[in-house]
């Protein structure tokens, strides 16, 4: 694998779209510190406390013409030089000091509509369009993530122990 990094960490302080740039935030258990979600029935919460977006999709999409840039359809994490298409539900991922496992394919909504020419939000869904859609994330470790962290996948077992150590202290 091609060494992953995070290239934008995206917040909105009032909910929606579109998401701006900060230098560092806080992953935690309930969402990145400094975002809100304006509806909870679809958005946050511990198994969507992360939204995660694929920088190579994005520059596909606008090689489309579509006018997206990083945060506008909502994701909390751009992540470069990941294999998108090797994200399922359960992968679990280290993204710099934190660990988050993959929950579920974000839905897209017409809230992002403004992204995709003529309105077409549906183009990054994963039921119509496998591989392109975002993910959400719980967080399994919390920690600050800061812009050129690096994003590896984790085993499983790894990852369970970092989650005892960082609990414990130990």
């Amino acid at each position: 694998m091609t060494h992953a990094t995070i290239v934008s960490i995206n917040v909105n302080p009032h909910g929606g779209v579109p998401k701006t740039a900060v230098s560092a935030a806080v992953l935690g258990t309930n969402g990145v510190a400094g975002d809100k979600q304006r509806n909870l029935r679809f958005h946050g919460g511990p198994t969507r406390a992360v939204c995660l977006y694929s920088l190579e999709q994005i520059t596909a999409l606008q090689d489309e013409g579509h006018p997206i840039e990083p945060g506008t359809t909502g994701e909390n994490l751009t992540i470069s030089g990941l294999d998108w298409n090797a994200l399922s539900i359960g992968t679990q991922l280290r993204v710099g000091a934190a660990v988050i496992e993959i929950t579920a394919y974000a839905a897209p909504c017409s809230n992002i509509a403004g992204s995709f020419v003529d309105g077409a939000f549906t183009r990054i869904s994963q039921k119509t369009s496998p591989g392109w859609s975002r993910v959400y994330a719980s967080v399994i470790v919390s920690a600050e993530v800061r812009v050129g962290d690096v994003v590896t996948l984790v085993a499983p077992a790894v990852a369970a122990e970092t989650a005892t150590t960082a609990t414990t202290g130990s």
